[in-house]
């Protein structure tokens, strides 16, 4: 089936972010003397936006902290976290092999494409301007764009409003569960790849629609639909 949409999770998707996270993380733990966490341990956080994020690892460092005192700990942490990832970000992220030709085919083909993530819009939109990848994409949806985020409906709803396109003529791509969640509460196509992070999960068991194995894959198979 011809695609004339096709949005695209961020972290783990086009880019390759964890770098510059958990280097944020790990700069913010040390300010409170906590030693650095593993990036395999930060990736396991990523997907949700940067509070979840650092909700989650405010809980792995001290897993017996009582909710009320580990919320009361976030909000004395946000601050210093942001702080240090406003300082980093785009510095150490990098697209994924075949993310940008993929871009390029797609866009060449008249594809129109929109980011739908999670990650708050002053980050998402420093991160694409600083890998260069922005002008690809004609619009960007961040976390904190609009009333719900990811794995609601909305952010792919309003995607599919403001560019006049079908249900029928939209596909989602992702690295994670969240991704193929939001897919199919929006009523389209759910596609994945196998790198990125999925919380540690093999994305097969998320049973997306079709798994490519790079963004340029996925693009050849939309325009070869396209020619068809």
């Amino acid at each position: 089936m011809q695609k004339r949409l096709v949005t695209f999770d961020l972290d783990g998707t086009l880019l390759d972010s964890a770098p510059e996270i958990t280097a944020a993380v790990n700069l913010t733990l040390a300010s409170y003397g906590i030693p650095p966490l593993e990036m395999k341990s930060v990736i396991g956080f990523i997907g949700q936006g940067t509070r979840e994020l650092m909700r989650q690892v405010l809980a792995s460092v001290d897993p017996a902290l009582p909710e009320d005192a580990l919320e009361s700990w976030l909000q004395d942490v946000m601050p210093v976290f942001i702080r240090e990832y406003e300082n980093s970000v785009g510095t150490l992220a990098q697209p994924y092999p075949g993310v940008e030709k993929g871009l390029v085919t797609l866009q060449q083909a008249g594809v129109r494409m929109a980011v739908v993530t999670n990650k708050e819009e002053q980050f998402a939109q420093n991160l694409l301007a600083a890998t260069r990848l922005l002008p690809h994409f004609d619009m960007v949806i961040a976390g904190d764009s609009l009333p719900y985020k990811k794995p609601h409906s909305l952010p792919i709803v309003h995607v599919l409003e403001q560019l006049a396109v079908s249900v029928e003529d939209a596909a989602h791509v992702g690295d994670s569960r969240i991704d193929v969640q939001t897919a199919r509460n929006a009523g389209i196509t759910a596609w994945a790849v196998p790198y990125g992070y999925n919380h540690g999960e093999p994305i097969e068991l998320a049973q997306p629609d079709r798994i490519f194995m790079s963004i340029e894959d996925l693009a050849n198979h939309v325009v070869l639909a396209i020619s068809a």
